[in-house]
């Protein structure tokens, strides 16, 4: 049997809901906070399903619409259809429920035609889910709060990914794995930033440790620019220690962080389970907003222990003042910069060998 014709109005519903999530995806991008790959193309293909099902229901949904009855009878329509795949799963449907209320802010932020308290107040009530239920979010304003560690459990990391020396029969993927995590912690790395390392983006001549790594050359990826960040002396110290084990290992390829002997590029999924392996091997939460949180806790540290937010901004390659100013927010911080600020980023800017810790 045929699928029905659409009718126009359901055509004009589908176009605004794909509208509304490119417009929310390219807004991400430019920020820095989402990377053109898999998660952008696992965002769309959960988006697209969606929408799929908001026109085909009587009355066709638009996404005002996407309340918490709505989202639950979308997932409930999906229980058998995805479960042997393994992906309608407790953190997929977490991922839908964000995805949904992440384009409604956006689009009540860009129109001013919704309030953004009503979608975060949808986005907060609990949603009954055909087998687990999703606990609920706290409400949010439209800039959503960032998830970092907290100065104890930065600490509590920074211990365990310092200990030495390494424990007997320790496997080189282990040390792979917490050098990786030290440079998203020590340097403000993204997992992608991580994976697409060379050996060659080292740099180790001119730092103040004579032979010991301090700055790593970052690609550009999308809207966000080639960079040089320095690292904190610890995590230089680490990634001086995984270099020494990478060449007695005599591990093949150039990439940095390969995942296998003879040097296959690291994976996307493999890189995020090695990263929650480090958190819970510290005794942390590994659940919960991925290795990005490495990257935020360490601009959150450098700009408390009083970095200049200009020089911090260059660290992580960001160039949207809206991230840095959200940084300032959870600082407690002006997000606002004087004339006196900006000299002294010149300033800052000027010293070669200013350095995270």
């Amino acid at each position: 049997m045929s699928n029905p014709t659409p009718t126009p109005r359901a055509t004009r519903l589908l176009a605004d809901l794909r509208l509304a999530f490119e417009t929310w995806c390219a807004h991400q991008r430019q920020s820095g906070r989402l990377r053109r790959g898999s998660s952008e193309a696992v965002y769309r293909a959960m988006w697209h399903a969606l929408s799929a099902w908001c026109v085909v229901q009587v009355p066709a949904l638009r996404l005002g619409d996407l309340q918490p009855p709505a989202l639950a009878a979308y997932l409930a329509s999906r229980t058998g259809l995805l479960l042997a795949d393994g992906v309608l799963t407790p953190r997929y449907q977490h991922r839908l429920l964000s995805l949904v209320r992440r384009v409604q802010l956006h689009r009540a932020w860009l129109r001013d035609q919704a309030s953004p308290v009503v979608a975060a107040r949808a986005a907060a009530m609990p949603v009954r889910l055909p087998q687990a239920a999703v606990p609920s979010q706290p409400a949010a304003d439209s800039a959503e709060p960032l998830l970092h560690l907290t100065p104890a459990d930065d600490q509590q990391l920074q211990r365990l990914l310092c200990q030495t020396p390494a424990a007997p029969g320790e496997r080189w993927q282990t040390r792979r794995d917490r050098c990786a995590v030290a440079l998203q912690l020590g340097a403000g790395l993204g997992p992608g930033d991580v994976r697409a390392l060379r050996l060659r983006d080292v740099i180790a001549d001119g730092g103040p440790v004579q032979h010991q790594p301090w700055q790593l050359r970052v690609a550009a990826n999308g809207s966000a620019p080639a960079h040089v960040p320095p690292l904190a002396p610890w995590a230089g110290a680490l990634l001086a220690q995984w270099l020494q084990r990478r060449q007695t290992e005599s591990l093949g390829g150039d990439w940095l962080f390969p995942s296998t002997r003879s040097g296959k590029p690291w994976g996307k999924v493999a890189q995020y389970e090695a990263a929650r392996r480090v958190l819970a091997d510290a005794g942390l939460n590994a659940d919960g907003g991925g290795s990005f949180r490495l990257r935020h806790t360490f601009a959150l540290r450098q700009l408390a222990h009083g970095h200049d937010e200009g020089l911090v901004a260059r660290w992580l390659g960001v160039i949207d003042p809206a991230v840095m100013a959200r940084y300032q927010r959870l600082l407690g911080a002006p997000a606002a910069r004087s004339a006196d600020a900006a000299g002294a980023e010149a300033t800052a800017a000027r010293a070669p060998l200013a350095m995270p810790v």
